[in-house]
């Protein structure tokens, strides 16, 4: 599904993703964690192509994230950090833009899967945060994506909020690969079937998810030392 062999970026004379590799495989849910400017990033936006990487090589299906960046686009749901969303416009209007671009015709089983029937004559401006993420989700979602890449996808929300978006993801990797950033231990613990921790551009773990609780901020304490 997505190879990653040797992967380094260089900004100016900082490396922020220093020769990683990995790949992953469907069904998988991979959290994706390490301390801030660790890398993480910067390593999903190298897998969707949004940034080329200074060395190594990135494969989805075989297909170069550069320079078959509309296949790969089609195959790859991405919701960013910041979730840029148009906000003077109405739930409804934006996916239906969304799905547009992506060759949608039918966005309403997404508005089902991701819980926004309730909100879709709203402006985005005025959700909150929670359903933010949620059309943010939806936006990633439309055109059936085989992977989805997941940036902080519950930072601010609330514990409710939280719990639901947890909830999705679990559901949504039954038949997709997906990998979410986060800097809150528990929810990987609670979410993820395997572990990535990046620390200085370098990849220091990566494995099945420790068993018990508590027991993947144990691990995380151990090997990250700044």
């Amino acid at each position: 599904m997505i190879f990653i062999n040797n992967i380094s970026k260089i900004f100016k004379e900082k490396k922020a993703v220093d020769k990683i590799t990995f790949k992953t495989k469907a069904g998988e849910i991979i959290g994706f964690i390490g301390p801030n400017g660790a890398g993480k990033t910067t390593t999903m936006r190298l897998i969707i192509g949004y940034l080329q990487p200074t060395e190594g090589e990135i494969l989805i299906d075989n297909l170069n994230p550069i320079i078959h960046r509309l296949l790969v686009l089609k195959k790859i749901g991405y919701l960013p950090e910041n979730n840029p969303l148009y906000n003077e416009m109405k739930v409804e209007e934006y996916l239906n833009f969304i799905a547009g671009l992506k060759k949608e015709n039918n966005i309403n089983s997404v508005i089902n899967t991701v819980g926004l029937k309730e909100v879709v004559d709203q402006k985005i401006e005025e959700l909150s945060r929670g359903f933010r993420q949620r059309v943010g989700l939806a936006a990633a979602l439309l055109g059936n994506p085989e992977v989805l890449i997941l940036d902080e996808p519950t930072s601010g929300l609330d514990p409710i909020e939280q719990e639901k978006i947890r909830g999705l993801i679990k559901k949504l990797a039954k038949n997709k690969t997906i990998i979410f950033s986060t800097h809150i231990l528990s929810e990987v613990e609670d979410v993820a079937n395997r572990i990535i921790i990046i620390n200085k551009g370098k990849i220091i773990y990566d494995g099945k998810k420790p068993k018990g609780k508590g027991a993947v901020e144990k691990l995380f304490k151990k090997l990250v030392k700044n």
